[in-house]
């Protein structure tokens, strides 16, 4: 298998050419990072839905939607991107999604434990050290290839992140930046010192030469994988392909890392208008803000109900608030325990 040892490249190559190496009926492990910033979406999301587009045009952060699942995320030269593109039929491959994640997620793994980061695996597709997601990952299929991306996250601007999605409120894009922070780690955190990006690049290609064996080292694109990428981007940068039209949800989810997510719901009760911004951990409650224009008696009272929430499963918020309101003498004219469980987690 070839080693495309490619380094800095535009941000459009980035993405465009994992996307044409299997077209062309290639496999090929790819490492990379963009030399400019810009947001890349999953394959099932929408960019109107999911991406601030007038902040990121307002800024000049391009935004462009991959072929590959998961969600929206702000990519830099701070992120050293792996992409392996192998045939379904490569003896390698075994059965199963996960299956697959635990093989070819060794790699990456074994690169951030040879710089003394305790990293391991966490079903589905998560690297994990301290209990802190510490690379993004994701699978796709194109044609009979599959390709797997990732990176090691030298360093990552949490601010930004929060920055460029669409949120309902700033409250929520607080508590974005607030997990995510909490729930993100990366080279520069967890290290001393950072070793120098040509060695981080050497260390993630000998790992991945131990699961693949011998790799021919090439470090240009040549005229054919050019051709192909430069086609597909007359496609790619389109608005019909960026703005896909998908269905709307209701609220907003964004996970963090496996097991984590942040959540806003929003129901309309006879009483009022009901919002909760939820952070879920394992199916558990972490913590809950409740706001609306509906009325809650005695007020105080309101905040006490979010700390009853925390630690709370998600399938028992409805009986806790039941007990509270009984516990406590709430009332909340026209909005049920109910109503409340349902914006929660």
């Amino acid at each position: 298998m070839k080693l495309y040892r490619l380094e800095t490249v535009s941000w459009l190559d980035s993405q465009l050419l994992y996307h044409a190496l299997p077209r062309l009926g290639r496999e090929g492990l790819i490492l990379l990072s963009p030399a400019t910033p810009y947001v890349c979406i999953g394959y099932h999301q929408d960019a109107e839905q999911e991406v601030d587009m007038t902040y990121c045009q307002d800024h000049s952060i391009p935004v462009l939607r991959r072929e590959v699942g998961g969600g929206a995320v702000y990519l830099d030269g701070e992120q050293l991107f792996w992409q392996l593109i192998i045939h379904r039929d490569n003896p390698l491959v075994p059965v199963g999604k996960e299956a697959f994640y635990r093989r070819f997620l060794e790699p990456p793994i074994a690169a951030y434990r040879a710089l003394g980061i305790p990293a391991e695996y966490k079903p589905v597709n998560d690297i994990v050290a301290h209990n802190r997601k510490v690379s993004g990952t994701g699978v796709g299929e194109i044609g009979d290839y599959i390709i797997f991306v990732g990176n090691l996250i030298v360093d990552f601007n949490y601010e930004m992140m929060a920055r460029v999605l669409k949120v309902p409120d700033e409250k929520f894009r607080d508590k974005v930046y607030k997990t995510i922070y909490e729930n993100l780690s990366t080279i520069r955190r967890e290290v001393e010192q950072v070793p120098p990006t040509e060695e981080l690049w050497t260390l993630m290609a000998d790992s991945f030469a131990e699961l693949l064996g011998p790799l021919d080292e090439q470090t240009a694109v040549d005229d054919e994988w050019r051709a192909k990428a430069n086609e597909l981007a007359a496609r790619f940068l389109t608005d019909e392909w960026l703005f896909k039209g998908g269905r709307r949800q209701e609220g907003r989810r964004l996970k963090v890392r496996a097991g984590v997510e942040v959540v806003h719901k929003v129901y309309k009760a006879s009483g009022g208008l009901v919002r909760a911004t939820t952070e879920v951990r394992d199916g558990v409650v972490e913590s809950v803000e409740l706001s609306g224009d509906f009325f809650f008696y005695p007020p105080a009272k309101l905040d006490e109900l979010e700390d009853a929430l925390a630690g709370v499963r998600v399938d028992e918020v409805e009986p806790t608030i039941v007990r509270f309101f009984a516990a406590e003498g709430v009332e909340s004219p026209g909005v049920t325990p109910a109503d409340l469980a349902r914006v929660v987690g």
